[in-house]
């Protein structure tokens, strides 16, 4: 199987097989103050070919960051959420017949040098998140958005049968059942990506898991949710969540 000898091979990284079968997407919003670093430790890892920028709207350069760096970039008309954004790398990705896909943030947050670790656990998972509050590095958050963080991770623990701790993360790998299904189903809200792909992922039956992870700091911009709308949206996955989980558990007694 291809995913288990990937994850066996993936030193040295610029193998064919990792530049022919990897596609790490960038969903990126104003980020031409940290996206030359974000790009310059990539490139370290997988060949510029294997990089896709997704300039979701940008108003700065974004894109001209990327495309003086020989990065393809696919630039979305307006802004439409980091779960458009991704939804466009994941359909390219399916359409170039890649078999895993990375979402990694351009803001710097997400260190690329753990991205192997996200891809070695698709051996045996469809989705592998990259997780905070698992017991590597200092992030911390406190207040309401952790305790929201920290119920939506219990609740979707429970949903998975896994043990989650962090299901608001936006560092994440994917194997081929999860491009073919998020490519077509994941919605373009803020948590679309990652709140909502997992309902969705539960839905279709996909494997989930994370590994841990120590976040950076951002190297640059301006983060794209204030504290209000961030409070609004996790408001609105709770919603969701409550009623995602409704609509699982009767499928369930439907099929038994």
């Amino acid at each position: 199987m291809f995913l288990t000898n990937t994850a066996a091979r993936l030193l040295p990284m610029h193998d064919e097989q990792w530049s022919d079968n990897v596609l790490i997407v960038v969903p990126s919003y104003n980020e031409e103050e940290s996206l030359p670093a974000v790009l310059d430790a990539l490139c370290a890892l997988v060949p510029l070919t294997s990089i896709d920028i997704v300039d979701d709207g940008a108003t700065d350069d974004t894109s001209a960051v990327a495309h003086r760096r020989g990065v393809q970039v696919v630039r979305m008309p307006f802004n439409v959420g980091v779960g458009g954004a991704l939804r466009a790398g994941l359909l390219l990705a399916r359409r170039r017949g890649i078999s895993i896909a990375v979402q990694c943030d351009g803001d710097g947050q997400h260190p690329p040098d753990a991205i192997p670790r996200l891809v070695a656990g698709l051996a045996t998972s469809d989705i592998v998140i990259g997780a905070r509050f698992a017991g590597e590095g200092e992030y911390q958050v406190h207040g309401p958005r952790m305790w929201a963080i920290r119920l939506l991770a219990s609740i979707m623990s429970r949903v998975h049968g896994a043990s989650l701790t962090d299901v608001t993360s936006g560092f994440r790998a994917f194997g081929p059942r999860a491009i073919a299904v998020l490519s077509r189903e994941l919605p373009p809200e803020y948590l679309g990506d990652t709140v909502e792909a997992l309902v969705i992922a539960r839905e279709h039956g996909l494997r989930v898991s994370q590994v841990p992870v120590a976040m950076l700091a951002r190297q640059g911009g301006v983060v794209s949710h204030q504290p209000g709308w961030a409070a609004l949206d996790l408001a609105r996955a709770f919603v969701m969540l409550a009623l995602s989980v409704i609509r699982l558990t009767g499928s369930r007694r439907r099929r038994e």
